[in-house]
């Protein structure tokens, strides 16, 4: 037999050495393989995750190419509901806001008598600012000088008159380029002191992605899905000293209102008074929160993008640094913070110009001059997101010709998405098996969702967690893009989802009709 099985061996051990030979030269160069790959790349980079723009929403694109291809479908689009997108939902920019950027843009329209006076004078002090009178030069790396200005005034005036520095502020490319850079900041150590930044659970993905991105570790502390998403500063506690076996927690982020939730979390205190669960005034819980970043000598993170939208009567927004002003020097003058703000939500909606802030309380002077540093390796933020934010923080006053149609559109958004709110909270919980908080401020909701035995069986079957399963399920019968609440944490054993209320009201109608009716057949069919 060996005469007939050695031909055979000779033949495959050529074979091998053919292939190795021409994987070795191509044309007679040497051929080493790709010099990147997914086995020597940054390890961190592999373990971030960014559930808004997940696998979900990658197939809710797959599924608008094949609509368009003609492939037949139980419907006829894809209501993308998981991501807080004004316009891209049908919302109308801000009249004065675009007449502004088109002036900016476009300065030859200077000369164009249908834009208002206090619109092109807006527009002129804008472009003045200008390298060559143009928002197409760079700008200085901390921003504009003028629009810092301007947006040290705005905070006064919303807090009070408490005193704003133009030179603590700086402009960037959204609120989540300057949540990026404060962390990089803030991240530094090895082993058990590395640093530790809390967050709260559910949380928004920008968070948990830039600490696996940064080698940071994460502290979860779990919101009171029970009381509202509310905050407990014994759970903030917990979290702390269980992190500290393992790391160095340096950093406390809060959004406020909250993401995903919906609610002003983060502002709410509760107490039992006679057995009823009643409301306690919001600055309260922001008064204990600094008390617990000062005696535990933590960084204070206060995300704010949503400030104007608060809805839920009685509710108000406070700022972090109002409260830590009125709460006297020793916190004043000693507890140090970044305060964040965007052009991307509110009323204004503009996510496409990238137009954001931060201010940072009782810096080290030395790190002030490397985070100033830090910027400027990208140059400057994006000008026309800088001019954006200008109108934002300095609208139209009520002697300026462009003021009540201004403030007509703000009110009417503000007002239209109050009543999505109270739609969305009110619908969902008159499903059997889907439990909604108060849709109190920012844009979403997050509702929990009971699942069948069966249907969790299921899911685990095909490799997938739960709200995973039934978000790409609802996503593929009815044609609603949601995302899953596990992209977002949550309590071991609960399941969720985050949807935006931002489509115009009819067509949130359709959604909230669709998922009730999913979920009801979904339920059934695991039953």
């Amino acid at each position: 037999w060996l005469p007939l099985i050695f031909p055979v061996f000779y033949f495959l051990h050529c074979t091998v050495l053919m292939t190795s030979m021409s994987q070795q030269a191509v044309n007679g160069v040497p051929c080493r393989g790709k010099v990147l790959t997914v086995d020597n790349m940054n390890p961190n980079v592999k373990r971030v995750e960014y559930a808004v723009r997940g696998p979900i929403v990658q197939r809710a694109v797959q599924i608008e190419k094949e609509l368009r291809e003609g492939v037949k479908k139980p419907f006829t689009e894809v209501i993308k509901a998981n991501i807080g997108d004004a316009h891209a939902m049908g919302q109308k920019p801000i009249t004065f806001l675009r007449q502004v950027l088109a002036l900016c843009s476009y300065p030859e329209l200077l000369e164009d008598n249908k834009f208002p006076e206090d619109a092109k004078k807006r527009a002129q002090r804008i472009l003045g600012a200008c390298g060559g009178h143009s928002i197409g030069a760079y700008s200085a790396s901390q921003g504009i000088e003028c629009v810092r200005q301007d947006v040290a005034r705005y905070i006064e005036k919303r807090d009070g008159g408490i005193p704003s520095n133009p030179d603590n502020i700086y402009l960037s490319t959204g609120a989540s380029d300057a949540i990026v850079t404060m962390l990089k900041l803030l991240v530094c150590g090895e082993g058990r002191d590395r640093t530790g930044v809390m967050i709260s659970i559910p949380q928004y993905p920008l968070y948990s992605a830039a600490l696996a991105d940064l080698g940071a570790v994460q502290i979860s502390y779990y919101l009171d899905e029970e009381k509202c998403w509310s905050l407990d500063v014994a759970e903030l506690r917990r979290a702390l000293n269980a992190a500290r076996q393992h790391c160095n927690p340096r950093v406390l982020c809060i959004i406020n209102p909250g993401n995903p939730t919906g609610t002003n979390k983060d502002l709410i205190h509760f107490h039992l008074k006679n057995n009823q669960l009643s409301q306690v005034q919001s600055r309260q819980c922001i008064e204990d929160v600094i008390r617990f970043a000062k005696e535990e000598h933590l960084f204070l993170m206060a995300d704010e993008v949503y400030q104007d939208n608060v809805y839920a009567e009685g509710c108000k927004f406070h700022s972090f640094k109002k409260v830590l002003f009125e709460m006297g020097p020793e916190y004043s003058s000693t507890v140090e913070m970044a305060s964040f703000h965007s052009t991307s939500k509110c009323y204004m909606g503009e996510c496409g110009f990238r137009g954001g802030y931060m201010e940072v309380i009782n810096m080290d002077p030395e790190v002030k001059t490397q985070l100033t540093k830090l910027v400027s390796v990208r140059l400057c933020p994006p000008v026309p997101g800088q001019a954006l934010l200008d109108l934002v923080v300095n609208p139209p006053q009520p002697d300026e010709p462009s003021y009540i149609t201004f403030m007509k559109e703000r009110t009417a958004v503000l007002s239209a998405l109050a009543e999505k709110a109270r739609l969305t909270e009110q619908t969902f919980n008159a499903v059997p098996g889907i439990t909604c908080n108060p849709v109190q401020g920012a844009m979403y909701t997050f509702p929990r969702i009971t699942l069948p035995e069966k249907a969790i069986d299921k899911a685990k079957e095909e490799g997938k967690v739960p709200d995973m399963y039934y978000c790409m399920r609802l996503l593929e019968e009815e044609g609603i893009c949601l995302v899953p609440g596990s992209g977002f944490g949550q309590r071991e054993g609960t399941f969720h989802f985050r949807m935006t209320i931002l489509p115009p009201t009819e067509k949130l109608k359709v959604v909230l009709q669709k998922i009730r009716d999913f979920h009801v057949r979904f339920t059934q069919e695991f039953s």
